[in-house]
């Protein structure tokens, strides 16, 4: 692959289905030349297409990832991550699993707390997302017009442990609440029950 190439799984990845012109646009491209990349990488398996009515014009045609192309977006060492949550819930149960959780969960937000160091909400949501982008979840933000933010993960390196067991993602989940509070932090969308990102909204 080249750098085009990697670029386009990467949009494709963060902002979900998207056209050749859009690709283009945002590659600094004609469409022309991204539909050539879009048409190369669907025969490696990389992408693959639908099209979407648009009213009585040609149907729009949006080109996504394939499960292939997920797999190239690592879930740091699953295979170990896996064996040693089994590892645990077979010796000490699952209150034991929830002691490992919770563990993990102060780790973290002592970590997290000695880098937001801001008191304005904004600034926060700026520090946490270069903190959780450099440990791989992808994340950005966005302020809507009635001042809440929206912020959301494109992916989730922890994958294969969050599908064993889901605590994880209540953990997190906490961890976000404590360390954004007095804000309030909703889960809208959730990767594992088949969106494509996990997706907070965040009320001051």
């Amino acid at each position: 692959m080249n750098a085009s190439t990697d670029k386009i799984l990467y949009l494709l990845k963060t902002h979900g289905p998207q056209s050749a012109a859009a690709l283009g646009d945002q590659l600094q491209m004609t469409s022309m030349g991204a539909r050539q990349h879009l048409i190369a990488l669907e025969a490696e398996g990389w992408v693959g297409f639908s099209d979407e009515a648009r009213g009585r014009g040609r149907p729009m045609r949006l080109w996504h990832l394939t499960d292939q192309a997920w797999q190239r977006f690592p879930d740091t060492h699953s295979e170990l991550t896996l064996q040693l949550i089994d590892d645990v819930q077979q010796l000490f149960g699952e209150e034991g699993m929830e002691q490992l959780i919770a563990r993990r969960e102060q780790q973290m937000l002592g970590r997290y707390r000695a880098e937001l160091t801001q008191t304005e909400l904004e600034g926060k949501l700026a520090s946490l997302k270069a903190l959780r982008s450099r440990e791989g979840y992808m994340a950005d933000m966005r302020q809507e017009e009635d001042g809440s933010w929206l912020w959301w993960e494109s992916h989730c390196p922890i994958c294969a442990a969050a599908r064993a067991c889901r605590g994880f993602c209540r953990s997190e989940l906490a961890m976000f609440r404590q360390l954004l509070a007095p804000a309030e932090v909703e889960r809208e969308q959730y990767l594992l029950d088949g969106d494509r990102r996990c997706l907070y909204r965040i009320r001051p």
